[in-house]
């Protein structure tokens, strides 16, 4: 898969909880720092969380060092949504999503992400080794799948507890 594609990873849980317990988590934006191995937390601009808020997230990844991404929230349906865009220019390079639906006598959770499609960090390692593109974009979507994994159940937990 090449990163032009904009590839996507999705993950879900059931979560024994109502709808409205899942999503005080979800809202807030600090909270997959504690599962995450690369998201270390996020700060928030002007209020939030909205549809059009912004927020800043800091992450850390032992190849690339740490960073800051600017993201808008894209997405705000109370207890149903709430996705935002990593923004560095017109395009997102990269978009996230948590969805919520009933799921029995509880919740079905998802974490969706997709990468570009504006070139990220992910792209320089690209086009130093531009032969090496689908295994690049394999690994870090496998590394997207983990830290969405711990997030969810970690969420889970949360919310179940």
């Amino acid at each position: 898969m090449k990163y032009a594609d904009c590839p996507t990873v999705e993950v879900e849980i059931h979560v024994a909880a109502p709808p409205a317990e899942v999503w005080r988590w979800l809202t807030d934006i600090d909270l997959p720092a504690r599962f995450s191995k690369e998201f270390q937390g996020a700060s928030w601009v002007d209020g939030g969380p909205a549809l059009g808020a912004k927020f800043v997230g800091r992450n850390e990844h032992p190849a690339i060092g740490q960073w800051e991404t600017p993201c808008v929230v894209v997405a705000y349906e109370p207890e149903r949504l709430f996705a935002w865009d990593v923004r560095i220019g017109e395009q997102p390079s990269s978009s996230w999503r948590f969805e919520l639906a009933p799921d029995g006598e509880g919740t079905l959770l998802k974490q969706w992400a997709r990468m570009g499609p504006a070139r990220s960090g992910l792209s320089f390692a690209i086009d130093a080794m531009p032969d090496k593109e689908e295994r690049i974009v394999a690994k870090r979507l496998e590394e997207f799948r983990g830290n969405m994994l711990a997030t969810v159940e970690g969420i889970k937990k949360l919310a179940e507890g």
